[in-house]
């Protein structure tokens, strides 16, 4: 079981671990619905350092990002931040990741932590362009601090007007005393805030200059299962519930990361998917009747068919009522139709509604 760099201060604030992609994280510190309500109200931080990062650099690290990845990565501009898919060869996803445009001709990939291995060895596969491949994923710390008061409460630490970088945007610039952080906007939350690149030997540094900076505005740590919470509320795909190797990125509602202007790994084949129509589409929806869905609940039409299963659920702590999100047949994917959840061999009334569930 690896640690993060933090270990040792979650275990010092009470922090509940939990063994997570091969990494000892905390799942949470007051309790979840606590957490969920310090992000979406004022601001809170997340320990996140178990994602991956691969550096691309080279002539031709454009071109190799272009063959695996599904959206186009050639309008990326220095500073610009990009949300796309590693699709496989047979329809489904190798993984979900963020791509960073550092400089030209180099670029951050922002890979999930379950998953670093396998993503390292996919688009190495496909390095026959002799791109200088890093995988800095040991050496680097992530903070996520989110909330609507992120900003106020940060901008003592740079120099940087952080009200002006955008959504999907980053600077490369001080942040609590460290030069040369990736301050970046592209938050997993729907609350706002920024995520923090930075080495382990300067993260301690900089968690407790952001927790000193933002002792004013009711900062306070957020562990993983109010991070879940959150994601959901923005029907935000989580890898390995809602998208994996066999959820092709159209049924995902992800087209519009999937980009036919270029080619790419199965591109023709999801080309043709997408002209023919997909037999299964993502939904987000809510009970009506009174329960709790979980991920691989069956989901059935009035007459007790299954049409879908379940890949995310929770109660939904904003919305004081039951999310979830799953597969079902196209024609019951428009927004109102009637499903029902299959809870505990009874059948609960839920209906299709449109994501995110979480309106600010």
């Amino acid at each position: 079981m690896k640690n993060t760099a933090l270990t040792h201060i979650h275990e010092s604030l009470g922090a509940k671990m939990v063994p997570f992609a091969g990494y000892n994280m905390p799942v949470s510190y007051e309790g979840v619905n606590a957490e969920h309500e310090t992000v979406r109200n004022s601001v809170g931080v997340f320990d996140v350092s178990h994602m991956g990062e691969f550096l691309l650099s080279g002539e031709n690290a454009l071109a190799l990002i272009q063959k695996v990845t599904s959206n186009d990565a050639s309008v990326l501009e220095i500073g610009r931040a990009q949300y796309s898919c590693l699709p496989n060869e047979t329809g489904g996803i190798v993984d979900d990741l963020i791509i960073y445009k550092i400089k030209e001709n180099q670029y951050l990939l922002v890979v999930n932590a379950s998953n670093i291995e396998k993503d390292w060895d996919w688009i190495s596969k496909y390095n026959d362009l002799n791109v200088d491949m890093k995988n800095l994923s040991d050496d680097y710390s992530l903070l996520a601090i989110q909330g609507p008061k992120a900003i106020e409460a940060m901008q003592s630490l740079t120099s940087v007007d952080l009200s002006e970088i955008k959504y999907y945007n980053f600077e490369v610039a001080d942040f609590a005393g460290i030069e040369h952080v990736i301050i970046s906007a592209t938050g997993y939350t729907g609350s706002g805030g920024f995520e923090i690149y930075c080495k382990n030997s300067e993260v301690e540094q900089v968690w407790n200059n952001v927790f000193e900076a933002g002792k004013a505005f009711g900062i306070k740590p957020v562990g993983l299962a109010a991070r879940d919470t959150l994601r959901l509320e923005m029907g935000f795909c989580l890898y390995g519930n809602d998208i994996n190797d066999s959820t092709s990125p159209l049924e995902a509602g992800l087209g519009w990361i999937t980009k036919f202007n270029k080619a790419f790994i199965n591109s023709e084949n999801l080309k043709a998917q997408k002209e023919a129509g997909v037999s299964r589409k993502l939904v987000g929806f809510e009970l009506i009747d009174r329960g709790i869905p979980r991920h691989d609940y069956d989901i059935v039409d009035k007459n007790g068919t299954n049409i879908g299963i379940v890949t995310s659920g929770t109660m939904a702590p904003s919305l004081g009522k039951a999310i979830g999100m799953g597969y079902v047949k196209s024609e019951f994917a428009t927004v109102d139709s009637e499903i029902f959840i299959v809870i505990r061999d009874k059948k609960i009334a839920t209906k299709i509604v449109k994501m995110p569930f979480y309106k600010k």
